[in-house]
């Protein structure tokens, strides 16, 4: 059920960054879920720059900003590469 939940959350997140940033990318809500995780993998590094997580976490718990802003990192570094 977890799993589940975290990716109807990546598709949030995906929908989000794809709104923000400006392009026509044809991605399907597949590839919107997979943006939106990664989006948040790579919030909670940013977050981790900042805060110290708690002993033990891998990840820092990024939130939904992060992850949107993480996702929109990931977007542009996908879109800049691609071109």
């Amino acid at each position: 059920m977890h799993y589940i939940l975290m990716f109807i959350v990546g598709i949030v997140v995906g929908a989000i960054a794809r709104l923000v940033v400006p392009g026509s990318e044809h991605f399907g809500i597949l590839l919107t879920g997979v943006l939106g995780i990664v989006g948040s993998v790579v919030g909670g590094l940013i977050a981790r720059l900042f805060s110290k997580p708690v002993d033990g976490s891998f990840f820092h718990p990024a939130g939904l900003i992060l992850s949107v802003i993480g996702a929109v990192v990931v977007l542009l570094a996908y879109n800049h590469f691609l071109r």
